[in-house]
């Protein structure tokens, strides 16, 4: 493979650049999508706040009967906070996670009859809600087009040269600008599934990456 420099990169080199990417990482995972189990978006918020420090799998063995004993959002806004912080509890972190679902839960009968808002100053504006949660709910449960940053997102952009923020809400703006709205979406689930499958926090394998020929980082560590 012979390797190319990315330095003085136009944006509309580095959009064809994305677009490459993106091409590839489809076809490298063909069945990326969010891989947290729900059945409505009160369900996907309640599991992505779960999330947080904790693996996908271990979130859907705990929601499997979560769901089934909390069914609805009035029934975990009235909790009792130690029975809930008890049947969370091994996704860690389960006394700040039972407090913010229970807030989130009663904010949502309060002020929306029971449905989760789709506008994303209104999700933020709830327990337990930030950008990147906000990105999920929207783009997952109503398909708004948005793009969550989770630490595979923030890595691997900043690794294809992409961006060069450290902050989560910057990195979004910049990725915005170079991706097609059509794939804002799509990016976290490819990039994820990516993350974990190669692009690794500690150890990378570049050797073994298909973004290799478009990644600065990578063809570092080759040089």
């Amino acid at each position: 493979m012979e390797f190319r420099s990315f330095a003085g990169e136009s944006m509309e080199e580095k959009q064809n650049r994305v677009n490459k990417i993106i091409d590839t990482l489809r076809s490298e995972y063909p069945d990326a999508r969010c891989s947290l189990d729900h059945t409505n978006p009160f369900e996907l918020s309640v599991a992505t706040i779960l999330s947080a420090q904790c693996t996908d799998k271990r979130v859907n063995k705990v929601t499997e009967s979560l769901f089934e004993k909390y069914p609805t959002p009035a029934d975990f806004a009235t909790a009792d906070q130690s029975e809930l912080e008890q049947d969370i509890r091994s996704t860690g972190f389960y006394r700040n996670k039972a407090k913010a679902i229970k807030g989130f839960a009663a904010q949502v009968v309060e002020r929306f009859n029971g449905a989760v808002p789709e506008h994303i100053e209104e999700l933020t504006d709830l327990p337990g809600i930030g950008r990147k949660t906000a990105n999920v709910i929207r783009g997952v449960a109503f398909e708004v087009p948005g793009i969550v940053v989770d630490t595979h997102v923030k890595r691997i952009s900043r690794r294809l040269g992409l961006t060069e923020e450290s902050d989560p809400e910057q990195i979004e703006y910049d990725l915005e600008e170079l991706l097609p709205r059509s794939d804002w979406i799509d990016w976290a689930h490819l990039i994820i599934d990516h993350g974990r499958a190669v692009c690794k926090a500690r150890n990378p394998a570049c050797r073994e990456c298909v973004l290799l020929e478009f990644c600065p980082a990578g063809q570092d560590q080759k040089a």
